[in-house]
């Protein structure tokens, strides 16, 4: 994973809209069968390359829906996010 889309998500489709690489899903598309988002891993960039910050967590209107999770293996993802903020599921913006 790279980013995660968390329970508390609110399907507004902000998130969606914002990925410039198309790597979420809405709630009928998940592969998990879960009710909520979801962010393919193999597909996410953290918006590198592409925005500052994941565009998808500046989008969001949920504080904390958005957090980081564990790079996948050959994925492109931010260097100066920790191993700690990853495992913790920090949110991607903190207000």
């Amino acid at each position: 994973m790279a980013v995660m889309i968390t329970d508390i998500c609110i399907k507004c489709a902000a998130c969606i809209d914002e990925c410039p690489v198309e790597a979420i899903v809405d709630e009928d598309d998940n592969p998990t069968g879960e009710d909520t988002y979801y962010v393919y891993a193999d597909k996410c960039v953290e918006c590198v390359g592409y925005h500052d910050t994941p565009a998808c967590a500046e989008a969001c209107p949920t504080e904390g829906c958005i957090v980081w999770s564990e790079c996948a293996e050959g994925a492109t993802c931010r260097d100066n996010i920790s191993a700690e903020a990853r495992e913790n599921h920090t949110p991607v913006i903190e207000d």
